[in-house]
């Protein structure tokens, strides 16, 4: 979708600074100081691949390089394009960046093809395998939900001799109801303490529930989460120019939530995704401060 100028979120001048390099002049405060930067947590930030997947189908190499140039210390896989997990590995290593995930399908985890897959991850140096979605006949009722947060409970069982721990990423749908409680409190609380609830901010927003609350709610869970604006009012907005709180947010995640990871997602396409990606990381590193 073209964005006409009114639909802009940050001034083009500032744009342009994000994206040339000339970050710190732009978005960080001349008084900032090394004892205020000390204090905030080292947690890593990453990015969601989805966000450049034609870019990957045309150059992968080439892309993962720019990623790690930009300044993203991990990549999420959402798709391998054909890859075998030693050339992966060998991309991440010679651009210095770490897995911070993959995004599977449930099925996957399952019987002789969950082997498989930790072998795949091993190799990959990966120990999130978050779930990227569920069946609609996985949640179509409360019973069937329930018998899927025990598969959540099992796989985890099974992974944890490799060190290795299984989570699902939200979608709208998971804050339906049954019998007055969302799906995805009910997850939650019929799941291990080690499944990761990988929280998406902007998919969580768009149903108008309360990110702070849902964090509140499941301390110690939310050990990945991807850092999406959310603005009804101004679609294309960048972090901070939308409407979720973010110092609130941040905070909370860094001292109960359990974070490991920040993972940076933005889709829309009103700017070239390297460029929105460099643009909200740079955003992201002041918001923390």
């Amino acid at each position: 979708m073209k964005m006409n100028h009114s639909d802009q979120t940050i001034p083009r001048r500032d744009f342009i600074k994000l994206t040339t390099g000339s970050v710190t002049a732009a978005f960080v405060p001349a008084t900032l100081n090394s004892s205020l930067i000390s204090k905030t947590k080292q947690i890593p930030i990453g990015v969601q691949l989805y966000c450049v997947r034609k870019e990957l189908a045309e150059d992968m190499p080439g892309t993962i390089s720019a990623l790690a140039k930009i300044g993203f210390e991990g990549v999420e896989f959402a798709d391998y394009f054909g890859r075998s997990a030693t050339e992966l590995r060998r991309m991440l290593d010679d651009n210095k960046l770490k897995c911070c995930g993959t995004h599977i399908h449930l099925e996957t985890l399952l019987g002789d093809k969950l082997s498989e897959t930790v072998e795949f991850n091993q190799t990959l140096g990966n120990k999130y395998l978050i779930v990227r979605s569920l069946k609609q006949e996985r949640r179509s009722t409360k019973e069937t939900f329930l018998k899927t947060a025990e598969l959540f409970n099992e796989i985890a069982e099974r992974l944890k001799p490799h060190g290795m721990r299984v989570g699902y990423h939200n979608h709208d749908y998971i804050f339906e109801k049954f019998d007055g409680e969302m799906l995805w409190n009910i997850l939650a609380n019929h799941t291990r303490k080690d499944v990761i609830l990988q929280l998406d901010t902007g998919n969580a927003s768009v149903t108008g529930v309360s990110i702070v609350e849902l964090l509140q709610r499941h301390p110690g869970r939310t050990v990945s989460m991807h850092v999406k604006p959310y603005s009804k009012a101004k679609p294309n907005a960048f972090l901070g120019a939308d409407e979720l709180d973010w110092k609130q947010i941040l905070r909370i995640s860094e001292s109960s939530g359990g974070i490991e990871w920040y993972i940076v997602e933005y889709e829309r396409e009103a700017y070239p995704p390297l460029e929105a990606l460099k643009a909200n990381l740079a955003i992201l590193r002041k918001l923390r401060k």
